[in-house]
């Protein structure tokens, strides 16, 4: 075949004379000019050869008796020490304009092949993987839209809201925000979601929309930025056939645009089945068949594997792929006295050595089909080859317009727990509750003056507690989101982390003014505009030094579990070195009190109540008494000035920081 017609076939660009001539401010100005282009993303050509993975297989606790027998079964399938062989030299190809479906069995590693292809799993792998002959570079994230089997959607937005902020951060900085709304529109328009646009995508307690619109809806979060490779996990799962056959005929017309399609597939009925171009039929890390998915069928009946009644195709692959040869005619060869044990006596040993056979088989064709004459791939052209390796320095919007439009989503994401009635109704009903408990409260005496330190040691207990617990969880929640979102380059963390920081910081300021104004003069503390301004000030430094602790111990574990176990150990043990409960602490434990948060917060609140030239106890015979020589005073200088503002605004800035970092490290080393 000729060059033209293979070029005209896939709708290429005409080859330039210059192949090589081009500066980056060219690329990126050539660039602007052809993306998105009118007629489709940039085709990418894909080959892999002899793929393999590993992975370290570790075992952190002592082994027992079944872990021994488990490890000497998996011995057979492992490679050097503690390593599982996940794919064992697979090859393929993949055209722009075709789908090429990744069959096999659960296990046998479609998922993993897919991953390595869009670059999402990194160490452990062998072979050669070139896109338009080129290999793979960070530039072709922005190329490859990647779609994972579990929908990771924000169930509080929208359809449009979802596509809306993926599009505003996704999309070039050069494009205006009515061009990326039309963008949007247009993406709606062509995966069918005009009814459900305004409808919510829910989640398990949220009702939203239907699977298949929350399917449609990570399909058209990736087709945003017009990739040229799309990747899709097992996306008819959880689908009816309906609905999925649907979803098939959309990535037919997705793939008509010059896009290269490459999906997951588990058990696809006989009509989806045959809307895949290609097919690549994995057995246990091993591909036993790549080509036409329309001549599986005749292939295998070759070989002397026909089905012996009326067969979904995909269902006799899986057969096939898994060495269940039930209502399958088997070719005489392995039923020889030689070939092995009969099906009868040895039925897993069987299944075994059909899959080898027909792993033998592919590798004898494969063979066959490399040293015959096989039609060249489509030439790939220098502007091709040059558009893969350029990272174009306008693509993406800079640090503060992704900040703002973070901020944006995360309050419209978020506005349903910072508007929650519960939330309004406990920091008032505890502020009436304390208020009534400790009603116009006297400091004339030394009871009285302790019952109204431990009302203030209480405000401290309550705003650590409810600020740690309300931040502990956040990052751990939205772990799936970021990490998605992280390795398809939407933003930078620092963007992520300080607008999440910032949102979060004004319920946690509104509701403890709120809570401060109704306790605060139902408990006769005293009534004058400094000490109100100070106590409400150390109860905000308090909440603002918690979340800060709650962020960094849900950065560290990303574990909602284990983030709310830690959190209670934590609240545990600065609550008993706060200073009410002990407060001469012996020596060898001392250290603690100066780790502690409340430690400070509680000093604080004391010396913005009170001051050590008050007196109390006057009815007594030796009269009048200065505050700070209290028993409730001992460890406390009343008129020590306010050093607690500094240490407190210094922890809360460090835990943040720690926090930053302890999540751009967690969230690097998490896969998807």
């Amino acid at each position: 075949m000729e060059i033209s017609d293979e070029q005209d076939r896939h709708h290429l660009p005409p080859a330039s004379s210059q192949g090589n001539g081009y500066a980056d401010d060219e690329v990126d100005g050539e660039e602007d000019h052809l993306w998105p282009t009118k007629d489709g993303p940039l085709p990418i050509f894909l080959k892999f050869e002899n793929v393999e993975y590993r992975v370290k297989m570790t075992l952190k606790n002592p082994l027992t008796a079944a872990r021994v027998a488990f490890a000497s079964q998996m011995r057979a399938d492992q490679q050097g020490s503690g390593c599982k062989h996940i794919l064992k030299g697979i090859a393929g190809s993949v055209d722009p304009g075709e789908i090429l479906a990744l069959m096999g069995p659960s296990g046998s590693g479609k998922t993993t092949l897919l991953k390595i292809l869009g670059g999402r799993l990194s160490g452990g792998i062998k072979g050669q993987i070139t896109y338009n002959d080129t290999p793979y570079s960070p530039c072709l994230k922005r190329r490859i839209g990647f779609v994972t089997q579990d929908d990771v959607l924000f169930p509080q937005l929208t359809v449009e809201e979802t596509l809306v902020f993926a599009a505003f951060l996704r999309l070039p900085a050069r494009m205006s925000k009515q061009q990326k709304r039309d963008r949007v529109d247009a993406i709606i328009t062509e995966l069918n979601l005009e009814r459900c646009r305004h409808t919510k995508i829910g989640g398990a307690f949220v009702r939203g929309v239907s699977g298949g619109e929350r399917k449609r809806t990570s399909i058209g979060n990736e087709i945003l930025v017009d990739p040229s490779l799309l990747l899709l996990d097992e996306p008819t799962s959880g689908l009816d056939s309906t609905s999925a056959s649907k979803l098939i005929l959309i990535l037919q017309r997705l793939a008509k645009t010059r896009r290269t399609i490459i999906t997951t597939i588990h058990q696809p009925s006989s009509r989806m089945f045959h809307m895949f171009d290609k097919l690549l039929l994995i057995s246990d890390g091993h591909a036993i068949y790549h080509g036409k998915a329309r001549d599986c069928m005749p292939h295998f009946s070759s070989l002397g594997f026909v089905p012996e009644i009326p067969m979904n195709p995909a269902e006799f692959l899986l057969d096939l792929a898994t060495g269940n040869l039930d209502d399958i005619s088997v070719p005489d060869s392995l039923l020889l006295p030689h070939a092995g044990s009969p099906p009868d006596s040895d039925p897993q040993g069987f299944r075994s050595q059909v899959i080898r056979h027909l792993q033998l088989k592919y590798k004898q064709v494969a063979a066959a089909a490399a040293a015959g004459d096989t039609p060249p791939n489509a030439p790939r052209t220098a502007e091709q080859q040059l558009w893969l390796t350029v990272r174009a320095r306008s693509s993406s919007i800079g640090w503060l317009q992704q900040f703002a439009v973070l901020s944006r989503r995360t309050l419209r994401s978020r506005a349903p727990d910072y508007l929650d009635k519960m939330r309004l109704a406990q920091a008032v009903g505890v502020a009436l509750l304390l208020g009534l408990l400790w009603w116009k409260s006297q400091t004339g005496t030394e009871a009285q003056l302790r019952d109204q330190v431990g009302l203030i040691f209480y405000i401290c207990i309550f705003w650590t507690s409810s600020s740690l617990f309300g931040s502990v969880y956040v990052f751990p929640f939205e772990k799936l989101y970021l990490v998605k979102e992280r390795k398809a380059d939407m933003y930078r963390l620092s963007a992520y982390y300080a607008s999440s920081t910032l949102c979060d910081a004004v319920p946690h300021l509104v509701y403890p003014a709120l809570f401060m104004s109704v306790l605060y003069f139902m408990a006769g503390l005293r009534r004058t505009v400094p000490c109100f301004a100070l106590t409400l000030l150390a109860t905000l430094l308090i909440v603002f030094t918690s979340q800060g602790a709650g962020e960094l111990l849900g950065a560290a574990i990303l574990s909602v579990k284990r983030a709310g176990v830690m959190a209670s150990l934590v609240l545990m043990l600065f609550l008993l070195t706060g200073g009410y409960y002990v407060q001469h602490i012996p020596r060898f434990i001392r250290w603690l009190k100066y780790v502690s948060f409340m430690h400070y917060g509680f000093n604080l609140l004391l010396k913005a109540q009170y001051h050590g030239h008050l007196t109390y106890n006057c009815g007594s015979p030796g009269g009048c008494q200065r505050l700070q020589s209290s028993p409730s005073f001992g460890t406390v200088d009343l008129d020590g000035g306010m050093r607690e503002v500094w240490i407190l605004l210094a922890m809360a800035l460090a835990y943040r920081l720690l926090a930053y970092f302890c999540l751009l490290k967690r969230i690097s080393l998490t896969p998807l």
